[in-house]
C-alpha cells in the first residue's frame, strides 16, 4: 500500500480517529483515540485465566486466544466509540517487541482492515506506546505538557528501560535509550517471586497487596554493582555496553536471594499449603491471601518489593540528574504498583522535578496507548510498508 493511496480523505482528517490494535503478549486490545489526545473507547480481552494454571504466558495459547478475540474486541471498540469502520482515519498496530505469533495475529488483522478500508497502516513500537500512555493521560486530565527532555522509565513484565524522550521537527518524537536491564525485567522478578511463594499469576498485584502487611526492612536485600565486561565494551552486538553501569538494572540476583531465603528458613511446606488453598479458590483476591501468609512470609514479600522499588528509584533519579531531564514519566505494568508510585512521587517532590504516571488502566498493556503513539506518525505520514511483519526483538531509540 503506497502512502498516496492510503491517505485518508480530507474531511475525515479533521477528526483524527485512529483504531489501535495491541496483541504483543497475553491481552487482545483495541481502542479508538481521537487525535492522540482523547480515548473514545478501550477494550481489553484478558488471558489471565488461560495462563494462570501454568504460572506464566504460554506463547501458543496466547496466539490461539488472540485469534479467538481479535474480531469481537475490535467490534466492541468501535461500538464503544460510537463510530464505524468508515469513520476511521488510520489503523495502528503493535509491530513489536513481543511474542512473534501473538504479534502476527494483530498485524495480519490490521493489514487486512487497512487494505479493505483504504486507510493508512501505522506500525507502533510497544515500548513507545507505554511512553505515550502517560502523554495521553496528561492530555485527558488537562495536566499540560511535560517539560522536555523527559526521562521515561518503562517497567513491566518484559522490559525495564530508561529513555530520554524529546520532540524533533514538530510532533515527531526521538528516543535515546540510556538504561536497561541486563537480565530479568522488574515485572518478571515480581511474577517469578510470587510463583515461588505460592501466589497466582500475574504476581505483581499479589506482591503489591501483601507487601503492605509486612516489614520492608526485615530482610536486608542488596543489589551488586553491575560491571560491564571490559572485553565486550566495543562489541556492537552488546549494544548496552555503551551505557553507564549505574543505569543498568539486574533483577535475577534478588530472585535467587528470595529462593535461598525460602530454602534456608524451610518455607516450602507452608508455600505448598498456600498454593493449594489458592488453587482451590479461583475467585480469591490478593487480600484473601493475607491469612495464608505468616509474619515471616509477609516480611519477606515487603522486603523484596521495597528493595526492587528502591533500586528502580536510585538508578532512575541518577540518570535524570546525569542527563539533565526536565521531567520524569513512569509507565508499564509495574507503574501500577502503589509503593513505586508513592516512593517516586516523594523523591521527585524532594528533588523538584515533575513526575507523571498513567492511570492504572493505561499502565498495563492496552491499545489506547498504541493509537496515541500513532498520532504523531500519522501527521508525519510515517505509514507502514506492505511487508510489515512482527518484530519480536524490536528496539526503541539508540544508546
Amino acid at each position: 500500500m503506497n502512502q498516496a493511496a492510503a491517505a485518508a480523505p480530507p474531511d475525515q482528517q479533521k477528526r483524527g480517529l485512529i483504531l489501535g490494535i495491541e496483541s504483543s503478549c497475553d491481552e487482545t486490545a483495541a481502542a479508538v483515540v481521537a487525535a492522540g489526545r482523547r480515548q473514545l473507547s478501550s477494550i481489553i480481552a484478558s488471558q489471565i485465566a488461560t495462563h494462570a494454571p501454568y504460572g506464566g504466558v504460554v506463547p501458543e495459547l496466547a496466539s490461539r486466544e488472540h485469534l479467538r478475540n481479535i474480531v469481537p474486541v475490535v467490534r466492541a471498540a468501535l461500538a464503544g466509540a460510537g463510530v464505524s469502520l468508515q469513520d476511521l482515519d488510520a489503523i495502528a498496530v503493535t509491530e513489536g517487541p513481543g511474542l512473534a505469533g501473538a504479534l502476527l495475529v494483530g498485524i495480519t488483522y490490521a493489514k487486512t482492515l487497512a487494505f479493505a478500508l483504504n486507510r493508512p497502516l501505522i506500525a507502533v513500537n510497544h515500548l513507545e506506546g507505554h511512553i505515550h500512555a502517560v502523554l495521553l493521560q496528561q492530555s485527558e486530565t488537562n495536566a499540560g505538557p511535560l517539560a522536555l527532555p523527559a526521562l521515561a522509565l518503562v517497567v513491566s513484565g518484559g522490559h525495564t528501560h530508561l529513555y530520554l524522550a524529546r520532540t524533533q521537527q514538530g510532533d515527531t518524537w526521538h528516543y535515546q535509550n540510556v538504561g536497561r536491564t541486563i537480565d530479568d525485567a522488574a515485572g518478571e522478578a515480581f511474577d517469578k517471586v510470587a510463583k515461588l511463594l505460592g501466589l497466582p499469576y500475574p504476581g505483581g498485584p499479589w506482591i503489591d497487596a501483601l507487601a503492605a502487611h509486612g516489614d520492608p526492612g526485615a530482610v536486608p536485600f542488596a543489589f551488586a554493582q553491575i560491571k560491564p565486561k571490559a572485553h565486550k565494551q566495543q562489541d556492537p552486538r552488546d549494544w548496552y555496553a555503551a551505557l553507564a553501569a549505574d543505569t543498568l538494572f539486574s533483577f535475577s540476583g534478588i530472585k535467587t536471594a528470595v529462593l535461598r531465603y525460602v530454602e534456608v528458613h524451610n518455607l516450602k511446606p507452608a508455600i505448598q499449603v498456600r498454593r493449594d488453598a489458592l488453587a482451590a479458590n479461583p475467585s480469591a483476591r490478593p487480600l484473601d491471601a493475607v491469612a495464608l501468609c505468616d509474619r515471616q512470609t509477609l516480611d519477606l514479600i515487603a522486603s523484596f518489593q521495597h528493595a526492587v522499588v528502591e533500586n528502580l528509584k536510585r538508578r532512575t533519579f541518577a540518570a535524570a540528574q546525569h542527563y539533565g531531564a526536565a521531567s520524569l514519566l513512569i509507565s508499564g505494568g509495574v507503574a501500577a504498583n502503589r509503593e513505586l508510585r508513592s516512593v517516586f512521587t516523594s523523591e521527585a517532590a524532594a528533588r523538584g522535578i515533575p513526575v507523571a504516571f498513567p492511570s492504572v488502566a493505561l499502565a498495563t498493556d492496552n491499545a489506547a496507548m498504541i493509537a496515541a503513539a500513532a498520532w504523531p506518525k500519522y501527521i508525519a505520514h510515517e505509514f507502514a510498508a506492505d511487508g510489515l511483519s512482527a518484530q519480536p526483538n524490536l528496539r526503541l531509540g539508540v544508546p
